[in-house]
Formats: C-alpha cells, sequence, structure tokens
C-alpha cells in the first residue's frame, strides 16, 4: 500500500510532517508529539533521541489499518517492490503492466547509497526515487527510516534527516538550514554534523519526500547561491542549493517525487534515477497477501480459511487475470487485501465497516490533502491554488464512469478518453494540469484493456484501437455513484439557476432592503418584477429537491433491474472477482454487464462516516442533500417492495440498508417487510451480520412473518450471528443447511429466549439425530409460542420418536408435527401418535417414509381416530403413505409434493423403495373397491406416483426450494 501521511511540524514541535492523510489519523491528540519531542533529555546523545523519536513516529500505522486487527507493525507487512536504475536518457520510461519484462536488474534504495557507488568522495551522492501514484514511495521511505533508527541498514550515516516538501512550502519566514533542522527536529539543534566544518556532512542523509509539492528555481538570476548552513533564506532557496552541492556539497540526498516532476529538478544534479515499480510479479503479490492475512489469522481456527483464500486469489493471479495488472500496484494489493477481510472475516465485536467505507478509506490513502496546484512558471505556489486533486478525478475520471454505467460500458477507447477526461479547449495552466493528470494519476484508475481470459495488455494493430478499463470494476461504480452523488451529472439549466441562485442569496438582505425603500415610489409591475426575483431561490429549491428524487429513483430502478434478478448476489460477485470462478460459470441471463454495485455506493456514500472522509478530499455532501434522497428513497424502495423480489436481489437491498448505515431509514424499510427468503443464497458471516444490522434497526414489536434461511450453508457459528434477527421471526425455515445437533444448543436457547416468538420451525434435512432432539426437546417446558415443528429427515430414529412422545405433554401450544423419513419403526410411530391423541393442540403428524409395516399403517389409522364419541379422545391426522386403509389419503398429493420437492437431495434408493411401497398400496387399496370411480380415483394417484418415480429416475426432479411441510 502506498498510504502517505503528514502533519504540521510547526504545531507538533519536531518531527517530520509526512503526509497530511496519515497523520491525522495516527495522532488525534498532537499534544502528545509535541510533549513526546520537546522533552529532550540531556544525558542522551541527540542522535540516539532522534533515531528514537524517529522510530516512534513512524511505527505508527495509519487509522486505515485498524480495520485489519491491529496486529501488523511495517517490518511485518513490508514486501519490497520492484525499483530500477534509469539512466537519464530513458528515466520517463514507465513500467506500465507486469508483461514488460524489466532490462535492468532490482535494486534497493539502499543500494544506491553504498560507498562503492560513490564517483566522487567530496561530493555526497543525490538520488531522485520516482513513481507514479500507488507503486509505495511513501511505503519505502517509511522502512527505509525505521531500518536506519535500528542500525539495519545505511549505517555508514550517523544521521538522517527527513523532510516532506508539503510542509516546506507552507513556510514564508526566511530560515538557515540548521534553524530549520532545529525547527523540526529541537534535539538536532546543536549538532556539529551541520556545522560545515571540514567534511562532517559526509555523514549525513537528507530525504525529500514529495518534491512535486514545491516551486524549485535552479536559475541563478533567481535563487542566490548559498554555502553558510547559518544563512537565512526561503525554504526553497535552501532546498535548492543543497542539491546544488554548493551547501553541505558532502551530504548525501534522496529525494521522491512523482512522473510528472521529474524534470523540475535538472539533470545535472542527479547522480541516479531510481524508478519505483511496484509489484512485477504474482510472488511478490502472494507475500504482500500472505503478510496481511495469515498476519491476521495466525494460531486462530480462520488460518486455514486464509490460506485458501491466498492460494485462490493466487491461481486467480497467475491466469493473467485483470486483477493481476491492478495488483501491479501495491495500493490494489491493499484493496483486495481489505475487501477479502471484509467479506470473510468481518467480527460482530469490531468496528462496523463496509464496503463503501473501504473504498473511501482506499482513496483517502492515496489522495487525502492532495490539490491540483498552479505548478512552477506561474509565479503562484503550488498550495495557494487549493483544487481538490479528488474532486478532479470525481468531474473528469468520474464522468467517465458514469457515462459507462449509464450506457453499460466498462471499457473505453481512446477517443472516450479524451472526450470525457480531455474535454474541451481549455486555457494553457488548465491544459498543463491535465497533462499532469494524466501522467500522475490517469494509470492509477485506468488501465489497457486485456484479452478474454488474459491480464495483460494485448499488441495493437493498425486497423485495432486500444481499449482501457478501470483497473478494478467496482471502482467505475463507485466513482460513477460519486459522480452523481456529488451532483455533477446536472444539467446545464440547473448549474444556471444554481448559479443565479447563490448570486441573488448573497445580495438576498441588500435586495430585500432596496425593495422596502423602492416600493413606495415604483410603479407595480416593476414591483411584481422585484418579487419574483426574491422567489428564484425557492424555485431552484424545488428544482434541486427534483433532483436529488431523481438520484433515489435511479437508485431503486438500478437496484431492482428485471434482467439482473438472477444474477449471483453482490457480496459473491464481488468474491468472483478477486478470488476467480472455480467451477461452472454462474447463470448469467442479461448479455449487458451488471452494475449492482452502483447503487450500493450510492446509498454508502450518503453514511456520515463516509461523508466525513470525503469532505477530507475536497468533496463535500450536504447534509440537506442526503435528507432530501433519503426521504425520496424511502417511497421508492417501499414501492418496489411491495412485488416479489427473487432472494439474490432481496440479500443486495439488505447489503444497501446496511451500507446506508441509517436507522431511521431501515426501521421504516423494514416495516413494509413481512418475510425474508433468502433461500439458496450461500450466507457467508458478512451476510449474515448484514442481516442481523438491518433488523436491529427495527422496534421490539417488529416482527416478521417469514424468515427462510433454507439452503444457505449455515453453520453453528453463524447462527450464533443470526440470533438477534431469529428474535424478530415467527416462521424460522433452516432446512437443508447441514446443522448438527450441537446447533440444537443454540435453537435450544432461541426458544426459551423470552423475546422470541417462534411459532414455526422447520429443520428438515439437518443430520440432527436422537442426541440433537433430545437437546432441542428441553425448550418444550418452557416455550409457549411453537405451534409447528418439522424434524423430516433429521435422523431422530426410534429413540428420538420416543423421547418426543414423552416429552409432548409438556408442551400444551404445539398443533403440527413432522417426523417423516426418520427410520422410525411401528412401536414408536404408535408411541408417538398415542401422545399426540391425548395432547390438548396436535392435529397433525407426519410419518411418511418411514419404514412402517402394512399392519402398522393401518394401526396408526385407526389409532387417529377417537375411541369413543362424545368422549375427550381427539381426532389426529396421521400422515403415514397415500393411503388410508383401503382408502385414499386425503392428504396424498400434499405428501408427494413434499417427496418430489425434496427427493433429489435425499437417498435416492430408500425414497424409490417407500414410492414402490405407495404403488403396492394403493394397488391393494383399488382391487378393494367396487366403485368406478373410486377406482379412478386410485389410478389418478398411482399415476402421480409413477410419474415421480420416473423422474427420479431420470434425474429430473427438481432440485429443492426450501420449503417443506
Amino acid at each position: 500500500m502506498s498510504a502517505s501521511a503528514s502533519g504540521q511540524l510547526s504545531q507538533l514541535g519536531g518531527a517530520w510532517r509526512w503526509k497530511r492523510r496519515v497523520m491525522f489519523s495516527l495522532y488525534p491528540a498532537s499534544g502528545f508529539l509535541c510533549r513526546t519531542f520537546c522533552s529532550s533529555t540531556s544525558q542522551l546523545d541527540p542522535i540516539e533521541i532522534h533515531k528514537r523519536k524517529l522510530t516512534l513516529w513512524f511505527s505508527h500505522l495509519p487509522q486505515e489499518e485498524k480495520q485489519f486487527g491491529g496486529y501488523f507493525s511495517p517490518e511485518t507487512m513490508h514486501v519490497d517492490p520492484l525499483i530500477l536504475e534509469r539512466q537519464p536518457e530513458d528515466r520517463t520510461g514507465f513500467l506500465s503492466h507486469p508483461s514488460q519484462t524489466p532490462s535492468s536488474p532490482s535494486f534497493t534504495v539502499e543500494e544506491l547509497f553504498e560507498p562503492t557507488r560513490i564517483c566522487c568522495p567530496d561530493r555526497g551522492p543525490t538520488v531522485l526515487l520516482y513513481g507514479a501514484v500507488g507503486t509505495g514511495k511513501s511505503t519505502v521511505l517509511r522502512k527505509l527510516v525505521l531500518d536506519w533508527c535500528t542500525g539495519k541498514t545505511l549505517t555508514h550515516f550517523k544521521l538522517l534527516i527527513p523532510f516532506s516538501c508539503e510542509d516546506l512550502s507552507q513556510l514564508t519566514k526566511a530560515t538557515s538550514l540548521r534553524d530549520l533542522v532545529r525547527r523540526k527536529y529541537l534535539h538536532l539543534g546543536k549538532t556539529p554534523l551541520l556545522s560545515g566544518e571540514a567534511d562532517q556532512a559526509k555523514d549525513v542523509l537528507f530525504v525529500f519526500n514529495g518534491m512535486e509539492k514545491m516551486k524549485l528555481d535552479f536559475r541563478i538570476g533567481s535563487t542566490e547561491l548559498c554555502s553558510d548552513p547559518n544563512e537565512a533564506l526561503p525554504a526553497g532557496v535552501v532546498v535548492v542549493n543543497l542539491l546544488r552541492k554548493y551547501l553541505l556539497p558532502e551530504a548525501s540526498i534522496l529525494v521522491t517525487t512523482r512522473l510528472s516532476a521529474l524534470d523540475r529538478i535538472p539533470e545535472r544534479y542527479v547522480n541516479h534515477y531510481a524508478q519505483i515499480c511496484g509489484f512485477s510479479d504474482p510472488d511478490r503479490q502472494r507475500a504482500y497477501f500472505t503478510s496481511r492475512l495469515l498476519q491476521q489469522t495466525r494460531e486462530s481456527p480462520q488460518n486455514h480459511e486464509a490460506e485458501a483464500l491466498i492460494q485462490l486469489l493466487y491461481l486467480n493471479l497467475q491466469r493473467e487475470s485483470q486483477l493481476a495488472t491492478a495488483c501491479f500496484l501495491p495500493s490494489y494489493c491493499w484493496l483486495t487485501c481489505a475487501t477479502l477481510h471484509f467479506l470473510h472475516f468481518t467480527d460482530a465485536n469490531a468496528p462496523i465497516r463496509t464496503l463503501t467505507g473501504i473504498y473511501t478509506s482506499f482513496l483517502r490513502l492515496n489522495f487525502g490533502g492532495e490539490v491540483m496546484g498552479m505548478g512552477a512558471g506561474t509565479g503562484m505556489p503550488i498550495q495557494e491554488h487549493h483544487n481538490s486533486l479528488m474532486l478532479y478525478v470525481v468531474r473528469t475520471v468520474g464522468k467517465l464512469a458514469f457515462d459507462g454505467v449509464t450506457n453499460k460500458r466498462t471499457s473505453f477507447s481512446e477517443q472516450e478518453l479524451e472526450q470525457w477526461v480531455g474535454g474541451k479547449t481549455k486555457t494553457d495552466e488548465e491544459l498543463r494540469q491535465l497533462a499532469m493528470f494524466r501522467t500522475d494519476v490517469l494509470d492509477f484508475f485506468l488501465i489497457p484493456c486485456a484479452e478474454s481470459g488474459k491480464g495483460f495488455p494485448r499488441e495493437v494493430s493498425e486497423n485495432d484501437e486500444r481499449r482501457y478499463v478501470f483497473a478494478v470494476p467496482a471502482m467505475q461504480e463507485y466513482l460513477a455513484a460519486l459522480y452523481v452523488v456529488l451532483g455533477e451529472n446536472k444539467s446545464a439549466l440547473e448549474k444556471l439557476t444554481r448559479q443565479v441562485t447563490v448570486a441573488i442569496g448573497q445580495a438576498g438582505e441588500d435586495v430585500n432592503a432596496l425593495i422596502s425603500i423602492l416600493s413606495k415610489f415604483i410603479p407595480l409591475r416593476i414591483f411584481a418584477l422585484f418579487n419574483l426575483l426574491k422567489l428564484f431561490p425557492k424555485l431552484f429549491e424545488q428544482i434541486s429537491s427534483r433532483n436529488k428524487g431523481k438520484i433515489a429513483r435511479t437508485m431503486a430502478a438500478e437496484m431492482f433491474r428485471t434482467e439482473d434478478s438472477f444474477n449471483e448476489d453482490v457480496l459473491d460477485q464481488v468474491e468472483q472477482h478477486l478470488l476467480g470462478v472455480h467451477g461452472p460459470q454462474p447463470q448469467q441471463l442479461s448479455e449487458s454487464q451488471p452494475f449492482e454495485l452502483y447503487p450500493i455506493f450510492m446509498g454508502g456514500l450518503l453514511h456520515y462516516g463516509n461523508r466525513v472522509l470525503l469532505q477530507q478530499l475536497g468533496c463535500s455532501i450536504k447534509s440537506t442533500t442526503v435528507s432530501q434522497i433519503t426521504q425520496a428513497l424511502r417511497k421508492y424502495l417501499v414501492r418496489e417492495l411491495s412485488k416479489p423480489q427473487p432472494p439474490e436481489e432481496l440479500m443486495d437491498l439488505l447489503v444497501l440498508l446496511y451500507e446506508f448505515q441509517n436507522p431511521r431509514l431501515n426501521a421504516e424499510v423494514l416495516h413494509s417487510i413481512r418475510s425474508i427468503r433468502l433461500s439458496n443464497v450461500r450466507l457467508t458471516p458478512l451476510k449474515c451480520f448484514v442481516l442481523s444490522s438491518v433488523l436491529s434497526c427495527a422496534p421490539s414489536s417488529y416482527h416478521l412473518q417469514e424468515l427462510d434461511l433454507s439452503s444457505c450453508h449455515l453453520t453453528n457459528h453463524i447462527l450464533e450471528m443470526l440470533l438477534p434477527a431469529f428474535r424478530h421471526t415467527s416462521d424460522l425455515n433452516l432446512q437443508f443447511n447441514s446443522l448438527g445437533p450441537e446447533s440444537c444448543i443454540i435453537l435450544r436457547d432461541l426458544l426459551l429466549d423470552p423475546k422470541s416468538s417462534i411459532r414455526s420451525l422447520q429443520l428438515c434435512d439437518n443430520p440432527l439425530l436422537e442426541s440433537g432432539a433430545c437437546i432441542l426437546l428441553e425448550a418444550l417446558p418452557k416455550n409457549q409460542s411453537l405451534r409447528h415443528l418439522s424434524l423430516m429427515h433429521t435422523g431422530i430414529g426410534d429413540q428420538g420418536a420416543l423421547q418426543l412422545a414423552e416429552r409432548l405433554h409438556q408442551h400444551t401450544g404445539l398443533q403440527e408435527l413432522n417426523v417423516a423419513y426418520n427410520n422410525i419403526g411401528d412401536n414408536a410411530a404408535l408411541a408417538l401418535v398415542d401422545a399426540c391423541r391425548e395432547h390438548p393442540s396436535i392435529h397433525t403428524v407426519h410419518l411418511y417414509l418411514n419404514p412402517l409395516s402394512d399392519v402398522g399403517k393401518q394401526s396408526l389409522y385407526v389409532r387417529g381416530v377417537p375411541r369413543e364419541h362424545g368422549g375427550s379422545g381427539r381426532r389426529v391426522k396421521v400422515l403415514a403413505s397415500v393411503t388410508e386403509g383401503s382408502d385414499v389419503s386425503e392428504d396424498w398429493h400434499p405428501i408427494l409434493s413434499v417427496i418430489r420437492e425434496n427427493a433429489s437431495s435425499w437417498e435416492r434408493e430408500r425414497v424409490r423403495q417407500q414410492l414402490q411401497v405407495f404403488l403396492r398400496d394403493l394397488e391393494w387399496g383399488r382391487q378393494q373397491q367396487q366403485s368406478l370411480w373410486k377406482r379412478l380415483h386410485f389410478r389418478r394417484v398411482e399415476k402421480g406416483v409413477r410419474q415421480t418415480l420416473r423422474m427420479l429416475e431420470r434425474d429430473t426432479l427438481p432440485r429443492p426450494t426450501g420449503y417443506s411441510k
């Protein structure tokens, strides 16, 4: 990751202002550093004090790193990027993608300062380290400083003095070199190494980070010569004389800068050009991923999962995918790790994190505090013209992204780049800024398009035009969403209306005062014109409100696009992009590119935390805008939710509400939702956390009629995360999830929870076994809400059925019990039916697909009828077969429906045998009938059974949908 950091050293009392975006997150209490740097101890060597303080400063990690759990240090997570030494004539050559094999060997920064490479003993070398945004310049320097402090490298330098050029550019008062060092590092104020006497400065290494932030003029007529380290001069003049080797010529200098600023320092003042090229091969990328993901999960049960993720990620990189090209930049490796950590290691006890927040933090790390300066030759310091670089990105690259999302395109021609990024004819200064932007920033977002299945740009023929794509597909959707939310897609009329409104608003008080005076003298018609001007701002408010409603309507429309209804849910799509698709490709009915993250990012950008980060980037989203969009969005979401939604679309809606982080909106939208059906959605811990978080916004009185989580790959850990959601549910469907006996402990506690109101619990096709059933039955005495309990195909056996028969009387509210397909014999089934008949409320028992004898079935049918008419006995409907004695069961159709619905996941031979038993029972019953109509009815049922048997043999039965009686 190329995370840079800075802060105002004049207020912090002596440290390097690395880069503002990391400083603010690392040191919220600036007084701490002030005390640290000012409380020097005279007994210690000043250089040792300097090393200790630099170590304290550079060891701290930015706020964004805390989302990984806080297990990292700069040593454990650092991976050296590729650094190439360039000759002056080819220093502008840019290694744009990994397919370009470097012709020269890789170096480290330390090797460029080795004494054996110094040509002139009387002059210290000057090394210029340059690279594009996100290649890791600041990270390399941070590691370099820390290694020097601990004696691991550059040991021939007694003193290393780092400066931030952004900080130096803010200085307005002339100061000498020694005073400048003393001002930044008080403990070095009297060091003899900077006195200029003899050759003591040969042991000093100056480091200037971000030279593009300073205006340096090497002309003799503009910058006077100076060799006295005690002479007060502007900071830029001091730096120029150091680089000229006129001031402390024995000192060594390391300068970092971006590609566009290479020519700021004349070639004759640079001894070595070193280009930092990021991670050029999958092995470096894998080392980076391992240092982060495995550090997080070391000595934990998640370690095996992390190793599997790294392996899948590495395989995807080896396929030369588009991701491999993106991860050429360490910054995108950081984004990949952060996204995978979010998808797979979300902890309910950790601070809330969102996908939108990760992308916003990513941009803050790389562009926080960056401005589009006026630059050299304009007569104005760069920092005096504050035009946010991120806002410039939104208005150019964001506009391109928005056009792609609108027209469902992910690749762009060079002409389109020129149209959206270049724009119309500009002034010389605007053209200079555009050239700087294209050199330093554009390649950070857009890379040459790869062939299908390849990650490296293909050769372009004369008749073929190279196309470009976003390095990470989700970044296109994020920037498009930011472009819309910031209101940059307004029409010309809306922009003109806003400008006029601002102008009138600024003079509003003067207009009112003028009208009050002139109303006594001017004609009535002219007076009406003045009143119209007063109403103009209100007219703009109405137009603006309609525009915000349009944004909300766009969010709802993109969220519920019909052609995307059967795609994978959006979190699975993000994971598939990172890890690849292993096995059959997911079915996609629409040929156009889905942009399902686009509306989710729009919602996430309205969250207060993301708006604060965007404000630091110079992109302001007003609270009134958020309020107007939220009000309109609620109306559109409620309208769409009145229609049935596929499970994947419903999951995407939950992700949108989670990203929004607006409890009031969540509660209002949930009020219109009475059932959540997520059948066949692969529920990861993150998705369960999303579901629980959204439902936690609802009031305690809110209850879902149904929560369908069948075939969702649930585990014990996931069940624990879902407990808050279960408390809001009446009908809970957990079928086809391979839940074992230990899961029954969680379900038992749920049924015993006084806040729970579960009326129906469906556990079909979970291997609960007899032990699990016994644990679950412990909840019967104190639970009074349960009405329907389905234990079909759970392996409870005879002993489980007998335990159930013994404990049924402890629960007086149960009405329906399903223990079909459980290997229950005659005796246990008879005991269970007897207990149900004595129960005050049970009216139906399911016992089909159990190994019952013909005598047993007949006995069950007889036992279900009351012993005496008018007595206390109750009739209980026993569903044991498609026949009841010599008659067709009135419930034959539901029994066959359940078998058809679930047989594809059951033991086929066992189901086939039971269907043949049904046919034998039907044939015997038909032979007992005298009525032609009854015989035809038997034939009809036989036809249905035979059809089911043929479907089973031909493997044409439908897959389980998650519902069974």
